[in-house]
């Protein structure tokens, strides 16, 4: 909020700085190199660990155990282990996380138009650069 002011109400100082603040720490939780592709998939149902191993290419085991940790950590993701043998572990979205499923879908949409209008733009231009592919698997 750079103008200081939540509709027509003027905020103090003080409270811009909270504000920023929390949106940083809003933007921390949720940034990583897989975190919005594991939310994306949560949002749409639960999954197990290796669903969503092969749901989202190129991650490794390793660092898809570590940012499901970080979105448990900070409330975004529940785990839930079942006492079976073999174990069963599925991860699913909180509450806190559901809300989050308008802004998926808008960033889904934006995707779209955007690489679309881009691939287009880039096939009718000479010496375009092919290398922008769209987005497939959001």
């Amino acid at each position: 909020m750079t103008n200081g002011k939540t509709g027509d109400i003027a905020l103090p100082e003080c409270q811009q700085g909270r504000d920023l603040e929390d949106f940083h720490r809003a933007l921390g939780m949720i940034t990583g190199k897989w975190k919005c592709e594991i939310l994306w998939q949560l949002v749409q149902s639960k999954h197990r660990f290796g669903e969503l191993q092969r749901a989202i290419p190129n991650v490794t085991q390793h660092m898809l155990t570590t940012q499901l940790r970080d979105l448990e950590c900070n409330g975004l993701v529940k785990r839930t282990v079942f006492a079976e043998i073999p174990p069963r572990v599925e991860y699913e979205i909180t509450e806190s996380a559901r809300a989050l499923r308008p802004v998926f879908e808008e960033l889904f949409r934006w995707s779209q138009a955007h690489f679309s209008a881009m691939q287009a733009r880039s096939t009718t231009s000479p010496g375009s650069d092919e290398s922008a592919a769209p987005l497939t698997h959001l």
